[in-house]
């Protein structure tokens, strides 16, 4: 239990460290639009979002834009009128108001009831979504868009005891990194902890876990659910949209972390390949692929 105790601890103290890496700008061989000139990416900024186009998502918004997309930060609710402006919706770690004042208190949905109906309308009728949510409380903040589109996220901590630097690897060789057009060229894609989800509706899976992950509810967790199967990321058709969804935010971000300003996310030794699979998500979103 003491492991546990320091790995939620670290994971806690990472969260409030994490600044955005802006010297990080990964080679893009072949962009896929000429600058400015690709579709429109909406970064969600109206729901207290840990993750937004200026902050520590800025590494994200700078490597889409050298890749050709237009991407804009979306600070109004979501309505039709809203989503009409972009092609891929990316929602990443929003949260509740009072979960972000009170980040021990039960989590609290992001969305409300007419912002789920505007959303899953806007991705039947053709918009793409990218859903990020990592470990609680933005987990359970987004338990309700997630059913919407028949994924079940678990609001608890997915971590590798082993692990303690919380970090997650993902690789071909090992059966966890599933086959798929988005996958293609990639032989590994790093997480950093994050949290599981399993999908009800016909999808295809990505970053499946291995046995060696488990999904702890809080710090003093007796009883840690072992993930085996359990799913950190998967895409999958909705009407005429598309959505991705993944488990863990930082993988697509670069940032630095703590007072020695480790490289955490995309710039990170482990996740050389990260950037690509972004980018591969994205075409996918897009129908490049």
């Amino acid at each position: 239990m003491g492991l546990l105790l320091l790995l939620m601890t670290a994971v806690a103290g990472l969260d409030a460290q994490q600044v955005a890496d802006t010297n990080f700008r990964p080679p893009i061989e072949k962009p896929a639009y000429p600058v400015g000139k690709g579709p429109v990416v909406l970064i969600d900024e109206a729901h207290f979002n840990f993750h937004t186009a200026t902050g520590r998502y800025l590494p994200f918004a700078e490597l889409l834009r050298r890749d050709g997309y237009v991407v804009q930060a979306s600070a109004g609710r979501f309505t039709a009128e809203v989503l009409e402006a972009g092609r891929v919706l990316v929602i990443s770690n929003a949260m509740n108001e009072k979960n972000q004042n009170d980040p021990n208190a039960p989590p609290l949905p992001a969305f409300t009831a007419r912002e789920l109906a505007a959303v899953r309308d806007w991705v039947a009728g053709g918009g793409s979504l990218l859903l990020i949510a990592d470990h609680p409380p933005w987990s359970g903040a987004a338990e309700d868009l997630g059913k919407a589109f028949g994924v079940r996220f678990r609001n608890g901590v997915a971590v590798n005891p082993k692990d303690r630097g919380g970090r997650l690897v993902f690789r071909r060789s090992d059966g966890t990194l599933m086959d798929h057009p988005v996958t293609k060229g990639i032989d590994e894609v790093a997480t950093f902890t994050g949290s599981s989800f399993q999908v009800d509706a016909p999808g295809r899976p990505l970053l499946v876990f291995g046995p060696e992950v488990y999904s702890f509810a809080q710090q003093n967790d007796p009883d840690p659910v072992p993930m085996k199967g359990h799913l950190q990321g998967a895409v999958l058709l909705f009407g005429k949209g598309r959505v991705a969804v993944f488990g863990e935010a930082a993988m697509f971000s670069a940032q630095l972390s703590g007072p020695t300003q480790n490289p955490m996310g995309m710039n990170a030794a482990i996740a050389k390949q990260n950037p690509q699979f972004l980018l591969n998500v994205m075409h996918w979103l897009t129908g490049l692929l």
